[in-house]
C-alpha cells in the first residue's frame, strides 16, 4: 500500500538539521496542531542527521547518524508522524531504514547509482531531489535505476535549477514533466529560495518568496510540499535564511490548501 494518500495534501515539514530534540519537539507539536486544524494534511516529519554538503568546513552539520535516528524515532513514537531523512552514502540506507518511512536522496547525489539502488532495496519510500543541474526529462534515468532496483514507492522533488551564479529558478513546467514519469512530484518550497554560497561562507536565501512559489507549484500540478521550518530560523544551525518561521507556517499553508481544493 502506498504511503502517499491521494485524497490528502502531502506536507513534508521539519527543521533543516536535527539540531536538538527540543527544536524537533517544538516543531512536531505545532505540526500536530496543524494536522487537527487542517485535516486535509498528510504530514511527514523531516530532519537531517548530517548536513554533508555545507559550504564551509567549519559549519555545523548536525548530530550524526546514531543520535539523529534516535531523535526521529522519538518523534515518530511520541507524535505518530511518519518520518523522513536524507542519506549521503549507500551504507547509511539500511540503518536509516530501521527507523524512517522515507529515505531522501539529496539533489547533489541524485545520479549516484549505488545510493539509489541501496535506498530502493530497503523497501522504503524513496524521495529524490532533482539536481539543480538536471532537466526534468533527465529524471527518467533516475526513475529507471529505482524501478530497476524494485523501489516500492518513488517520489520526485523539484528544488530549483541553477540560474547564473548563487541563484536558483523554478520552472513550473517541471511538475507535469516529472509526473509524466509515473510518480508523484513534490515541491521543495524552501530550498528553492536558496542563494547557494551567497552568505559569506554560508548559503543565503529569501524566505519571503516561499508562499508565492508554493501556491504557484500546486497550481502547476505538484502533489505536495516540502517545507523546512524552525521556531527561530535566524539562529538555526543551517539554512536559516530560507526556513519558514514556525509561527508563520499555517499562514503559508492555508492559501496553498485553498488552491489544492480548487483544483480538485
Amino acid at each position: 500500500m502506498a504511503l502517499l494518500d491521494p485524497n490528502r495534501f502531502l506536507l513534508i515539514a521539519g527543521p533543516c538539521a536535527l539540531e536538538s530534540i527540543d527544536v524537533c519537539e517544538t516543531v512536531a507539536k505545532e505540526l500536530g496542531r496543524l494536522g487537527k486544524a487542517l485535516p486535509d494534511l498528510q504530514i511527514i516529519f523531516k530532519g537531517s542527521f548530517d548536513k554533508a554538503n555545507r559550504t564551509s568546513l567549519s559549519s555545523p552539520r548536525g548530530p550524526g547518524l546514531e543520535k539523529g535516528l534516535e531523535m526521529l524515532s522519538r518523534i515518530k513514537e511520541r507524535y505518530g508522524f511518519p518520518v523522513l531523512t536524507d542519506i549521503h552514502a549507500e551504507m547509511q540506507a539500511t540503518a536509516a531504514a530501521r527507523v524512517v518511512d522515507v529515505l531522501q536522496i539529496p539533489a547533489f547525489l541524485c545520479r549516484q547509482t549505488d545510493i539509489l539502488v541501496a535506498a530502493a532495496k530497503t523497501g522504503k519510500v524513496v524521495n529524490v531531489k532533482k539536481g539543480q543541474f538536471l532537466s526534468p526529462a533527465e529524471m527518467k534515468y533516475v526513475v529507471d535505476k529505482l524501478e530497476g532496483s524494485d523501489a516500492r514507492e518513488i517520489w520526485l522533488t523539484e528544488r530549483g535549477t541553477t540560474f547564473g551564479y548563487q541563484n536558483l529558478v523554478v520552472d513550473m513546467r517541471n511538475f507535469p514533466q516529472m509526473k509524466a514519469l509515473g510518480h508523484p512530484a513534490i515541491f521543495d518550497a524552501t530550498h528553492s529560495v536558496q542563494m547557494p554560497g551567497a552568505g559569506d561562507g554560508t548559503t543565503s536565501g529569501k524566505r519571503e518568496f516561499v508562499p508565492f512559489l508554493a501556491r504557484a507549484a500546486i497550481a502547476a500540478g505538484a502533489d505536495g510540499l516540502f517545507i523546512e521550518t524552525h521556531p527561530d530560523p535566524d539562529n538555526a544551525i543551517s539554512d536559516g535564511p530560507n526556513q519558514v518561521p514556525l509561527d508563520q507556517l499555517e499562514n503559508v499553508l492555508s492559501p496553498v490548501l485553498a488552491v489544492w481544493k480548487a483544483l480538485r
